[in-house]
């Protein structure tokens, strides 16, 4: 009687190590398949910071395929792309309040529109044009050099959206 107690509590010990182990890898975002990245610079006056989830080519084929063509796109993987301006800015020329917004885009074969949504903490699939708080059209440029991950990078005139064999820029002032 008392070993049976003993193997039951043992085993009781176990089963809660091991949901408690699988949960904090679940937890553990750094593990995922498309990990999250973060990348802050300056843009005149403004500070800012976009954070995003970085999907891998894989030998798949991004433009057209894994990511339509006129279809909203979360513009990363995971929960929604996050973009924060520190000051007020112009984005291709329009207004756009300091703050931060989910970031979306719309992929063309030949031109992008590019979305700031007022919901910024939200899953990525999940999207409500009416919070759009700006929409700008951009051109895509192909890239130098083939690009394995999806990434940003805040330089002095924007921010450029880089995968596989395509970059995004947007003018920023």
């Amino acid at each position: 009687m008392k070993r049976t107690h003993v193997l039951t509590s043992l085993a009781l010990v176990f089963c809660l190590l091991l949901s408690v182990t699988s949960w904090a890898q679940e937890q553990d975002k750094s593990k995922r398949p498309s990990p999250p990245a973060t990348v802050s610079g300056k843009v005149g006056d403004a500070n800012v910071t976009i954070n995003y989830s970085s999907p891998s080519v894989k030998g798949r084929t991004v433009w057209g395929e894994l990511v339509p063509y006129g279809k909203v796109w979360r513009a990363g993987a995971n929960e929604a792309t996050t973009i924060e301006f520190s000051d007020d800015v112009t984005v291709e020329g329009k207004p756009l309040k300091a703050g931060k917004y989910s970031f979306y885009t719309l992929p063309g074969e030949d031109e992008w529109t590019v979305i700031f949504n007022k919901v910024p903490d939200q899953w990525g699939t999940v999207y409500d044009e009416k919070q759009d708080a700006l929409r700008v059209k951009v051109k895509p440029v192909k890239s130098a050099s083939m690009n394995e991950r999806l990434k940003y990078d805040v330089t002095k005139d924007g921010i450029l959206l880089s995968w596989e064999n395509l970059e995004v820029p947007v003018t920023i002032k």
